[in-house]
């Protein structure tokens, strides 16, 4: 496993997302807060392929994990 430290911009460019500064923050201001009971993966703002990166990025605990569980909270908390 890579253990490298991932960041929001690497991740939402992973997603294919805009990865600036202004980007990230449009995105969660726009989506947040994201209900208690809705998983990251299963939004309904993302695509069936950002889903599964998301999904499988969780659940094989990769190296992506860490980022996505903080755009996990940075999206709950609104």
């Amino acid at each position: 496993m890579d253990t490298d430290f991932h960041r929001l911009p690497e991740l939402f460019a992973q997603l294919g997302l805009p990865d600036n500064e202004a980007s990230i923050r449009s995105f969660i201001a726009a989506h947040a807060p994201l209900a208690g009971t809705v998983r990251i993966a299963d939004a309904p703002f993302w695509s069936a392929a950002q889903a599964r990166l998301l999904r499988e990025s969780l659940c094989d605990d990769a190296d992506w994990s860490q980022v996505v569980d903080r755009l996990d909270v940075a999206l709950r908390r609104g």
